[in-house]
């Protein structure tokens, strides 16, 4: 009877400590990714990431413009982002590819006027996400 007390006691005590987005199935331990938490999204119906997909989207809108060259025209291209919002929620430039400097340069200022938010989660610690988003002007 002392044994089974001592089990149940140690069994209890264990799942106190247990993480936040971590599963155990059997001999398999799975862990649950969570997105960043834009600011606003805290308190919506939406899931987080449509949320965060969607204050990407309206970020990006808002400012976005055109690079021009020395001469006033429009500068027209392709560029691509990659990027992650980190274990502070600030989003980090990894990678920037293009054909135009300008164009990489412009791409590189949207993505980092992001706003400081919620850092993404993994097993119920913060983590950095990855992103990549493509740019045509």
């Amino acid at each position: 009877m002392k044994n089974v007390l001592i089990f149940a006691f140690l069994l209890l005590a264990a799942a106190g400590y247990s993480q936040e987005g971590v599963n155990f199935s059997k001999n398999t331990v799975t862990t649950k990714e969570l997105p960043p938490v834009w600011p606003g999204c805290e308190e919506t119906t939406k899931t987080s990431k449509a949320c965060f997909h969607e204050k990407l989207t309206e970020h990006l809108k808002e400012h976005y413009r055109f690079p021009k060259d020395a001469d006033g025209n429009i500068i027209r291209g392709r560029s691509v982002v990659s990027f992650i919002i980190n274990e502070e929620g600030n989003p980090v430039i990894t990678k920037v590819e293009g054909p135009k400097k300008e164009l990489n340069e412009e791409a590189k200022r949207i993505i980092l006027a992001i706003p400081r938010m919620t850092p993404g989660e993994l097993a119920g610690k913060p983590t950095a996400i990855k992103y990549k988003v493509p740019f045509t002007f």
